[in-house]
């Protein structure tokens, strides 16, 4: 378990400099970083208008781009937000009175699939959907996306954590989703006509962004109300929900996040893996760190990598009950494997050097009990009505 007292010494984090941009990785000689995500990173420096490139401890390679940077530049650069515009985290806090992990797993709804019409989880849509965009609201995506239920563990500031409305034993869902076709949609229109390249009309692009922003955030909604009816639960409004895929306008340039949250005293859920805890810290991060945190624990393996590992390390059984003995639903195999907790980083690493760079500070923790990943494929009922695996 992270501790505030068994943090290591700060250490200096590692700045180097190109012909346009500086490159800043805020990581401690521990930190597992692959030296392909840096190379990315400098990469990114040597666009035209780059200023800086702030890189997280979570840092590793992208399809294009470093996930777990921000980059602050003159010139919009689309790609390095890529397609899931408005991906996040959010926290919803959750009143139920028990959590039995095989019954709670048992109740989720097939997240995978749009509520019905009548489901009352619509309530929470204000009206139109941004862009009028109501396919795949609601639904959770594939990759690392995923609803849990979750309990507070341990509290290590408690004056912040009273004021967000959380102790420990209380029970929370965690949303991690982002835009789903709106944005990539949004990537692909730019990239169809201008490849990698700057967009012409940044204000045509920010504006299409804002609108799968907005979306992405609503969609964590529903899929917050979706679980929390099923769980026999009334909705709440997130106690916390920050984007880690977009880009802001600051200072007069753009700021660049992939896989990098706000951090400038936003509070911010630094997700763990299936099976580890995740750490709800309070950020604080400077012009350095492009104002910045990590938002999650970051691979350490490639996909391939981590089904090719995980079939000659682990069975499906061991991937379905966690270490913690939370369980996971997911009927898709390949992804159990694909995200399972040893094709991470360590989460206690990458909050240590959030707190020894001073980026963040650890509010609390919060543990597993239930993750939904995909619908479970188990065997049916006569009605039609899939149940969870034992």
């Amino acid at each position: 378990m992270f501790l505030p007292h068994s943090l290591p010494s700060p250490s200096p984090s590692l700045t180097t400099a190109t012909a346009t941009a500086t490159v800043t990785v805020f990581a401690s000689p521990e930190s597992w970083i692959e030296s392909d995500a840096v190379r990315q990173c400098h990469q990114v420096a040597a666009l035209d208008g780059m200023r800086h490139v702030a890189a997280m401890p979570d840092l590793h390679p992208g399809k294009g781009a470093p996930i777990g940077a921000a980059m602050a530049s003159t010139v919009l650069y689309p790609h390095l937000v890529g397609s899931d515009i408005g991906c996040g985290i959010a926290v919803f806090p959750i009143g139920l009175k028990r959590a039995v992990p095989e019954r709670i797993a048992a109740r989720f709804p097939d997240l995978d699939r749009s509520p019905d019409p009548d489901d009352p989880a619509w309530a929470v849509v204000p009206g139109e959907p941004p862009a009028g965009h109501v396919e795949g609201l609601g639904t959770v995506g594939r990759g690392n996306h995923f609803v849990e239920l979750a309990r507070i563990d341990t509290v290590l500031a408690p004056d912040h954590a009273a004021r967000l409305g959380l102790t420990a034993g209380d029970l929370v869902l965690i949303v991690h989703s982002g835009s789903r076709g709106l944005g990539e949609r949004i990537l692909r229109a730019h990239t169809g006509a201008h490849g990698a390249g700057p967009a012409p009309d940044p204000a045509g692009y920010l504006a299409r962004h804002d609108e799968a922003v907005r979306w992405g955030a609503l969609n964590r909604r529903v899929l917050a109300a979706r679980v929390a009816h099923a769980l026999g639960a009334a909705p709440t409004e997130p106690v916390v929900d920050q984007c880690h895929n977009l880009v802001e306008v600051r200072d007069g340039e753009y700021l660049h996040r992939k896989g990098a949250a706000p951090g400038d005293g936003r509070d911010v859920l630094v997700a763990g893996t299936r099976g580890t805890p995740s750490y709800l810290v309070a950020g604080h991060a400077g012009p350095a760190a492009n104002h910045s945190v990590a938002h999650g624990a970051g691979r350490k393996m490639s996909r391939a990598d981590a089904l090719r590992r995980g079939r000659a390390k682990h069975t499906v059984a061991q991937l379905r009950r966690t270490p913690v003995g939370s369980l996971v639903v997911c009927g898709d195999r390949q992804l159990l494997f694909e995200e399972a907790p040893t094709a991470y980083k360590r989460i206690e690493q990458v909050v240590a050097d959030l707190v020894a760079h001073d980026l963040a500070t650890p509010v609390a923790s919060t543990l597993p009990l239930v993750t939904y990943k995909t619908p479970d494929l188990g065997p049916t009922h006569r009605d039609g009505r899939r149940r969870g695996r034992e």
